[in-house]
């Protein structure tokens, strides 16, 4: 059973890249979105200022959110062009294989982005993760938080995709929702980066994160069958 579920959903995240890999349209979008928060930032304060450094943790976010927006509009409105979601849903492939692959490219683009934009980030404002366990912490912290992200904006984004103005509903639907994963994540990555805490007091942080994956997780995939029939 894991593997008639996995298997179609690797097809179609597999789709979804190959499709942006030729293109390079949305990811070209995401990428000019992020780096004009970079620097439109670091004209606007001096890096150099340590208190203008304790910007860092909510600009990564800031721009995993906002960047990660454009890619989840793109990633159903582009298969209503054609009408291949009408094929997607008459496919002999359970639908959370649907929504599991389209989960898998949504976040695949959003980690491209961070991969690119966050040490470009940490290169202009003169920013250095002190240790090696710092480093790991914050990519666990990035990772879940992004996922949680996805995990809702995925859902989110087939619901509105029938809609003609899903451009405009998805944030407002969606920021509500994520601002439990804003805020840990912000949190968390503040005390990985430039806060006095130890690392124990961003496990709290973690374990938040964890739990909303999870239970987002699970209700993207039970609801995304009812949610393609809407």
């Amino acid at each position: 059973m894991l593997r008639a579920l996995l298997r179609p959903a690797l097809v179609i995240a597999w789709k979804d890249l190959s499709m942006e890999w030729r293109t390079k349209q949305t990811l070209s979008a995401m990428l000019i979105f992020s780096g004009l928060v970079i620097v439109t930032f670091s004209f606007a304060f001096d890096p150099s200022n340590q208190a203008v450094q304790a910007l860092v943790p909510g600009m990564i976010w800031v721009m995993t959110i906002f960047s990660g927006v454009i890619g989840l509009n793109r990633s159903f409105t582009a298969e209503q062009q054609h009408d291949n979601i009408q094929g997607l849903i008459i496919a002999p492939v359970d639908p959370s294989s649907i929504y599991l692959g389209k989960c898998l490219a949504n976040f695949v683009f959003v980690l491209t982005v961070q991969l690119i934009s966050i040490p470009l980030l940490f290169i202009l404002f003169d920013f250095q993760v002190v240790s090696y366990n710092r480093l790991g912490f914050l990519l666990l912290i990035i990772v879940l938080g992004t996922f949680g992200f996805i995990a809702v904006g995925t859902l989110l984004a087939a619901l509105v995709a029938h809609g003609t103005s899903s451009n405009i509903l998805l944030p407002v639907l969606l920021f509500p929702l994520v601002m439990p994963v804003v805020i840990a994540g912000v949190q968390a990555t503040r005390i990985i980066l430039i806060g006095q805490e130890g690392l124990q007091d961003a496990l709290s942080w973690l374990q938040l994160l964890a739990a909303y994956d999870l239970i987002f997780f699970a209700a993207g995939f039970l609801l995304f069958d009812y949610v393609l029939e809407v």
